[in-house]
């Protein structure tokens, strides 16, 4: 009971830290800070966090060679692919609404990865507590707005990124019978940042100013984001998945926009309606109905 107990306090902090992300991220975009250029930079940061946590905390660090290839697909699939497609996604979709919606079907595919590859038990409660969490979440994103040239493609993008991340939790949660969480995370980050270094080098650094990018209002969120919403987030999100499995844990990355939302509107950065708080409230409806045990 009290490992289960940590590990939903694991799943909801590493929610409130990627909900925490997206007003960080957005930050750094309004100062025209490009994705190619902070994302490697905060995954590089966060390896190094965990690695000096690995060697003080006595971590056993080595990699087998028969999980190399596991290690490299784990990191291609994420960081390296979400960021881009859920990047790309969003640009041609130009609705960041539909976007948070369409990532938000995680779960689903998810919870199929669970029951067929983990043989991980899931009950139709379970299953409908997905879908109540959905509905929640529409309700909380939805508005009216219109949507690029691209549309389709955009949306075909998207698919690509949650794709990428359901493989990712397949990937952690073969891996955590061998390595602890935090060692998971920190391979993760630095296979992760190599496979950035192309656009690192040319689309990150092409309009590169020491000025900005060495100024506190840029600093700041990137360390929050490696120390926090990566170092830290990813950790947490590792003991979930370890413990809750994948199916189970997944569905909390439904709740990250309604989140998201409800921080907003603490920090005066967004007001919510009537309806919107209808949605946090069926989102947690939700989250409880997945997690109920027969």
């Amino acid at each position: 009971m009290k490992s289960k107990l940590t590990s939903y306090l694991c799943a909801m902090t590493t929610v409130v830290l990627w909900a925490m992300s997206y007003i960080w991220a957005d930050r750094l975009l309004d100062q025209n800070i490009p994705v190619e250029f902070f994302v490697p930079v905060r995954i590089l940061l966060a390896g190094c966090i965990l690695f000096l946590f690995n060697r003080i905390t006595g971590q056993k660090m080595r990699l087998y060679r028969k999980d190399l290839l596991k290690f490299l697909l784990l990191a291609l699939c994420l960081p390296f692919i979400y960021f881009v497609a859920e990047t790309y996604g969003l640009k041609f979709t130009e609705s960041p609404t539909i976007t948070s919606l369409v990532i938000a079907t995680n779960p689903i595919f998810a919870m199929f990865v669970g029951l067929l590859i983990f043989r991980e038990k899931v009950t139709p409660v379970n299953a409908v507590g997905v879908f109540v969490t959905l509905a929640g979440l529409w309700l909380v994103t939805w508005k009216n707005g219109s949507t690029g040239d691209l549309f389709l493609v955009g949306i075909l993008i998207l698919f690509i990124a949650v794709a990428s991340e359901v493989s990712q939790i397949a990937f952690t949660k073969s891996l955590s019978a061998t390595y602890s969480p935090s060692v998971i995370v920190m391979y993760q980050f630095f296979f992760g940042a190599a496979f950035f270094l192309p656009l690192f080098f040319t689309r990150g650094l092409s309009q590169f100013s020491a000025p900005v990018y060495f100024s506190w209002p840029v600093i700041y969120p990137v360390l929050a984001l490696a120390l926090l919403c990566s170092a830290t987030a990813f950790t947490t999100w590792a003991v979930a998945i370890k413990n809750l499995g994948v199916a189970h844990t997944s569905v909390f990355l439904a709740i990250v926009p309604l989140v998201t939302a409800l921080i907003a509107f603490i920090l005066g950065e967004e007001t919510l309606s009537l309806l919107q708080w209808a949605g946090l409230a069926v989102g947690m409806i939700g989250i409880y109905l997945t997690q109920k045990t027969a």
